[in-house]
């Protein structure tokens, strides 16, 4: 097997066209917008001349398969709001040069997939979600995005392309190539990132709601301000988990919503999300209980009270031996010295594909560890390096 790394990068380039933000290499191209449809219309066509059977299933995860059984390589194309080009797009690129190279060189079987919605525009990894069972499809179809259009109306805009579910018994195993997204790798000087595991997520919506007032004519000791009560919860969560996490836990209030939001009246309502990521189970469950004991506190200390949402996740993922072995095998070859095992800390489809079959997961530098932004960026001597360790370790399979 030959693979063509000069073909590997125009392809990777291409797929940047699509969405395009014009601000360094970004791209805006969330799941089923139309440059997302466009972009997996043009894979599609890549697929069919590598001499692919193409297939996309009834939410639009795009197949390219060979006859019989093979190993699955690929990611997702969609992006944040405001993306970086390399985030999903580069294990699906990659996994199709490599498929490429095989069939010309008349093996391994190699197929390749393009999951979507991995970003989350409706779900957590809707697209790998759906096709592993995570998800059942009526309940997937009555999610729906920031402005209400539900997953039903969006992968409906693909139903002249969708088919049916594809058989996930045929595929011995999946890798999954991407970016680290963080900065272990760029700070170390390291190439290649062989995955130990992938963290867990949680994921709730909590709301606090107090007393909507006159902001001028409200005395502060007679409030019962929402916001108050988050910013509250938000300083003490910190020390409460100060004995049970590690360097690797991780957790973020990343949206928040005031009712009605104006500066002359005292909140009524503070609806927040909560996200907290680990790669022990148990570590996750104890922070659920320090979460919801102390914003129960802060809710009687405040005169508020507090809300619930519905807690939704992901377990943590432990990388299949066999296929790690073949990566870090790989890692060797390609860049001797200069690779390391870590775990991710971010979630990725193969999280999902585990319930189906053995995964296994490498990384290539984040530059400067940034990712989910317009200079998300990777060199392309790493990018290249971390293609060859994946055909490498695909051929010793």
């Amino acid at each position: 097997m030959k693979i063509n790394p000069d073909r590997f990068l125009r392809d990777l380039h291409k797929l940047r066209e699509f969405g395009a933000s014009g601000i360094g290499k970004g791209v805006i191209r969330p799941a089923y917008s139309e440059a997302d449809i466009a972009a997996r219309r043009w894979l599609a066509g890549r697929m069919a001349d590598a001499g692919l059977q193409v297939h996309f299933d009834p939410v639009g995860n795009l197949f390219g398969l060979v006859e019989g059984p093979s190993i699955l390589l690929g990611s997702h194309v969609d992006s944040q709001p405001e993306g970086g080009w390399l985030d999903g797009a580069l294990g699906v690129i990659a996994g199709l040069e490599v498929a490429r190279a095989a069939k010309e060189a008349g093996g391994p079987p190699v197929s390749v997939v393009s999951f979507q919605d991995e970003e989350g525009r409706f779900g957590v990894t809707t697209g790998s979600g759906v096709w592993s069972g995570q998800i059942d499809l009526h309940a997937a179809d009555a999610l729906t995005d920031d402005t209400g259009v539900t997953f039903r109306e969006a992968r409906g805009q693909m139903a002249d392309l969708a088919g049916g579910v594809i058989d996930p018994d045929q595929f011995t195993g999946y890798i999954e190539l991407h970016i680290e997204q963080g900065p272990s790798l760029d700070g170390s000087n390291d190439q290649i990132g062989v995955v130990s595991d992938i963290v867990g997520i949680r994921d709730m919506r909590i709301t606090f709601s107090g007393r909507q007032n006159h902001a001028g004519t409200t005395p502060m000791h007679l409030r019962a301000d929402a916001f108050q009560a988050l910013s509250l919860f938000n300083a003490r969560i910190n020390d409460r988990f100060a004995d049970v996490v590690t360097p690797h836990t991780v957790w973020t209030i990343g949206h928040v919503a005031l009712s009605p939001n104006a500066a002359s009246i005292v909140p009524g309502r503070a609806a927040f999300s909560m996200q907290w990521r680990d790669g022990d189970q148990d570590r996750l469950n104890r922070m659920e209980q320090i979460i919801r004991c102390t914003a129960s506190e802060v809710a009687g200390l405040t005169g508020a009270s507090v809300q619930f949402g519905a807690l939704h996740g992901l377990e943590p993922q432990t990388m299949e031996p066999t296929l790690r072995e073949a990566l870090e095998a790989g890692a060797e070859a390609v860049s001797p010295g200069r690779w390391r095992i870590l775990p991710s800390g971010a979630l990725h489809d193969a999280t999902n594909v585990a319930r189906l079959m053995p995964v296994a997961m490498l990384f290539v530098p984040s530059i400067d560890g940034i990712s989910h932004a317009f200079d998300e960026d990777t060199r392309e001597s790493d990018l290249v390096a971390g293609l060859k360790v994946l055909a490498h370790a695909v051929t010793r399979m």
